[in-house]
């Protein structure tokens, strides 16, 4: 599923709710959890998952092709938990 068949399906799911309103909506979520991440706060939905950043510190690392050492840059990234009831509904259970 993409962006533009998720605002679909929010637009299918609530009643009365035009596409034009579920995607200022989804779009107005997804950008809310961005900016809390990228400020280093931590986004908790509860039954859906942890949206937080991670660090990675600088470290060494190999070519591939040529086998030198190469500088890896620290970096920040994002990274997702899953919660309980979400691990439940994907594995079947």
């Amino acid at each position: 599923m993409n962006k533009a068949e998720l605002i679909d399906a929010v637009a299918g799911s609530v009643e009365g709710l035009s596409k034009k309103d579920a995607t200022t909506a989804v779009e107005a979520v997804l950008d809310t959890v961005k900016k809390a991440v990228a400020a280093g706060d931590k986004v908790s939905l509860s039954g859906f998952g942890i949206f937080e950043k991670s660090e990675r510190s600088a470290r060494t690392g190999r070519n591939p092709q040529t086998g030198a050492a190469v500088q890896i840059a620290a970096t920040s990234v994002p990274k997702f938990r899953a919660g309980a009831e979400f691990k439940k509904i994907v594995s079947g259970k």
